[in-house]
């Protein structure tokens, strides 16, 4: 009885340490970091909670987003530059002027964002959601469209 009642604790246990790391895949130490200096470089914040955050101006360069929610997010002005945004929610997020060269945007839901004046030279926006995104005066020089909504609702595949 008492090694049927070990094996059950230790199931359980194991079953705990199992959930608590599909939860929280970033880094709590990024996440104090970016909450505390408002920049973050290349930091692990993939499928953080950053709703309505306010990151304006912030350095995220290389930092790994994926699967983030930035809902409302404003990141006016932010360096996004080489950024894994993929599948990241980033519905009417303000990138206003963000430089975003070269981020992965695969899968992220960008709709109703305003990426006006944004920097999206060489990134990567294949199966990206832009329908009602504000795209005014943004470079999308090099920028991988395939599968990507578009403002008007239209799919470009012209990168693929």
């Amino acid at each position: 009885m008492k090694k049927l009642s070990m094996l059950v604790i230790h199931i359980c246990l194991l079953s705990m340490v199992g959930f608590s790391a599909q939860v929280g895949a970033y880094d709590e130490v990024s996440l104090k970091k970016l909450n505390a200096l408002g920049n973050c470089p290349s930091c692990d914040l993939s499928k953080a909670l950053l709703y309505k955050a306010n990151l304006e101006g912030a350095n995220l360069t290389g930092a790994d987003l994926e699967g983030a929610d930035l809902y409302k997010a404003n990141l006016e002005g932010a360096d996004l530059t080489g950024a894994n945004l993929k599948e990241a929610i980033m519905y009417r997020a303000n990138l206003e002027g963000a430089n975003l060269e070269g981020a992965n945007l695969t899968g992220a839901d960008l709709s109703g964002a305003n990426l006006t004046g944004a920097n999206l030279t060489g990134a990567n926006l294949e199966g990206a959601d832009l329908y009602k995104a504000n795209l005014e005066g943004s470079d999308l020089s090099g920028a991988i469209l395939c599968n990507t909504t578009m403002p008007d609702g239209t799919i470009d595949n012209s990168g693929c």
